[in-house]
């Protein structure tokens, strides 16, 4: 007599085979993964918000994940990690950078300035204040980013009319759209600028 076999028993069993006849290369991997971080890690000196830092990173890390976990400068936001919403914008020797697609170990004795160091101070940089009395943001997370690309389009000279300060602000992406209350931002510190 067949006796049936329930698809429980088939996904047990072959659950059991995948796991036997991956044990040791899981095993092995995890050998040269280990070998290969110990090969691969770099010292990175770099000089963050005015302040000189010497950083251990692997050769691939982001400048963004280098900022974020390395120096503990959590400001600087991490988020597509593809280089299309400028939430990780920074300024890299005066010029913004994305961060998410720079490497940190390409940036070797480099000036770099994230949102923490923008400020001077307690006195807060101008796109910041503007920010603030014209409420452009509204969550938040894509806000350091906007500050860091306005303050160097202004810096670039980008901000001479609202098409203009759009047109250089694209790389930048709000999802809570506050994209009006940004431009009059801009707009206002520009003219202190």
């Amino acid at each position: 007599m067949d006796e049936l076999i329930t698809r429980r028993e088939v996904m047990v069993v072959a659950a059991g085979g995948m796991a036997l006849s991956q044990a040791p290369a899981h095993g092995a991997d995890r050998a040269s993964d280990a070998s290969e971080k110990q090969t691969s890690d770099v010292p990175v000196s770099l000089r963050v918000n005015g302040r000189a830092l010497t950083l251990h990173v692997d050769q691939r890390t982001s400048l963004l994940d280098a900022l974020r976990e390395y120096a503990g400068l959590t400001g600087t936001k991490k988020g597509c990690d593809r280089g299309a919403c400028g939430a990780c914008t920074v300024h890299l020797d005066g010029r913004r950078v994305i961060s998410c697609l720079t490497l940190a170990s390409r940036c070797q004795g480099k000036d770099i300035t994230t949102i923490e160091g923008l400020a001077n101070g307690d006195q807060l940089h101008p796109v910041q204040a503007a920010f603030i009395e014209h409420d452009g943001l509204q969550c938040g997370y894509c806000t350091p980013g906007q500050i860091m690309s306005a303050a160097a389009l202004i810096k670039e000279g980008h901000a001479g009319s609202d098409p203009e300060i759009r047109e250089w602000m694209s790389g930048n992406i709000c999802r809570c759209g506050a994209y009006p209350n940004i431009i009059a931002a801009i707009r206002h510190a520009s003219r202190g600028a």
